[in-house]
């Protein structure tokens, strides 16, 4: 074949544009919508034409002396030739603004600037002349042109229908048990990288292609509940969806799960005592007016199972915990309830109560730290008076005697 300059190429790809560097601008393309929809059909000379340009565009800018005016130009020039022949490739049309597809919601992205990655075909969407999606759902990103060849559901069904976690540690299977092929798309893989290379899901276990899996990162449950690790692990893109969206979510049962990691993690056990005061807390702003009005409950709003156990936890959480954000901001949050209900407001103030056993010392509250609390009836006394088993609780006590007499007088009038 023989040699093209590609100077020659380009005036019949992009009439009227210069090439001398005096001229810069006209080669930005200012002078020309390089960007718009080609009029009239296109044939394969036409692309097979463009390919031809890019190829000796690209020899000829390694071929000119590095940072010249003239290889700076022809870098230009490659770019716009890209574009073009992207634009060929792909044409846009008209496209609908919401496209359901195996439980995605594919919403039309409107963004031009933002440089993105398609999720199935994994090559860069150029959002000046190609039409994308993005799932509203699970945020799965891809072309228009890639949507019917989509097999993965939308992971948010998963969550939706499923939200729990894999809780053993990586449950690798092998690759003989997958039949060598990748877990999701079921193209050939093996650990030489012939014809692709496996790449494991430290969640799953299981091998993906570099298709499926990107070695993105991500903090892995399991790990952290039976070893308390925080470090980031390799995962594939459905696992790095689904962990994301399940971040928030109050699924872990701590005390049946791992009971004994309360005895090694300080902090967690600060967090729980915390947590159960502020259960102790609950009952006095449902029913105090100014509370309500100043919307106490709604600083929990981020962590709304707070207000509603004290023994479930999501991995965002256990995040916050090992980092000390999430002891810092409940001390706060503690301090908040525990002064309107003691000092600020005198209806909750109210509902304190007086040791029974001594009949001394200030009002005491059921989240006061120097106290304990019947388990019967909820009354309050102060710690060194009243032991859970071998104090009779005095409230009890005469509940009791009232329940009794009230049945002896339903005897003697029967």
């Amino acid at each position: 074949m023989s040699h093209i300059d590609s100077d020659s190429l380009i005036p019949e790809v992009f009439p009227g544009t210069r090439t001398h560097s005096s001229d810069r601008t006209m080669d930005l393309g200012l002078a020309e919508d390089h960007f718009s929809r080609p009029v009239g059909s296109f044939v394969a000379s036409d692309i097979e034409q463009l390919k031809l340009a890019i190829e000796e565009c690209k020899k000829l800018i390694l071929e000119l002396p590095e940072h010249s005016e003239r290889q700076k130009d022809n870098v230009v020039k490659l770019i716009h030739l890209r574009l073009k022949l992207q634009e060929l490739k792909d044409p846009e049309e008209d496209e609908p603004n919401l496209r359901v597809l195996l439980e995605h919601r594919f919403s039309k992205e409107k963004s031009k600037s933002v440089k993105q990655t398609c999720d199935k075909c994994s090559t860069i969407i150029w959002g000046l002349i190609q039409t994308w999606y993005t799932c509203t759902g699970c945020y799965y990103r891809c072309h228009s042109k890639c949507m019917n060849l989509i097999t993965k559901p939308c992971v948010r069904s998963k969550v939706s229908h499923q939200s729990e976690y894999e809780l053993s540690i990586c449950p690798e299977i092998g690759l003989d048990r997958q039949d060598y092929r990748c877990a999701e798309c079921r193209a050939q893989i093996s650990l030489r990288g012939v014809p692709s290379e496996a790449r494991q899901c430290d969640y799953t276990g299981q091998y993906y292609c570099s298709t499926c899996h990107w070695n993105d990162t991500a903090v892995i449950p399991a790990r952290v509940i039976h070893n308390w690790e925080f470090e980031s692990r390799k995962v594939c893109r459905s696992s790095m969806r689904y962990l994301a969206l399940m971040m928030s979510r109050p699924v872990l049962r701590l005390k049946e799960i791992n009971p004994l990691l309360f005895n090694f993690v300080e902090e967690l056990v600060e967090i729980r005592k915390l947590r159960q005061d502020i259960l102790l807390m609950k009952p006095y702003f449902i029913t105090c007016k100014e509370a309500m009005e100043a919307r106490l409950l709604l600083q929990l709003q981020d962590r709304q199972h707070f207000v509603e156990n004290d023994d479930m936890y999501s991995l965002q959480d256990l995040i916050d915990i090992s980092t000390g954000r999430l002891s810092c901001s409940l001390t706060e949050i503690h301090t908040t309830f525990a002064k309107h209900i003691k000092l600020d407001c005198e209806r909750c103030q109210a509902k304190g109560f007086v040791c029974e056993l001594c009949k001394e010392g200030d009002i005491l509250f059921p989240f006061d730290s120097h106290t304990s609390v019947c388990h019967d009836c909820s009354a309050v006394f102060h710690r060194d008076c009243y032991f859970d088993n071998s104090t009779t609780c005095p409230r009890c006590a005469r509940m009791t005697e009232r329940k009794q007499d009230e049945e002896e007088l339903d005897v003697k009038e029967s």
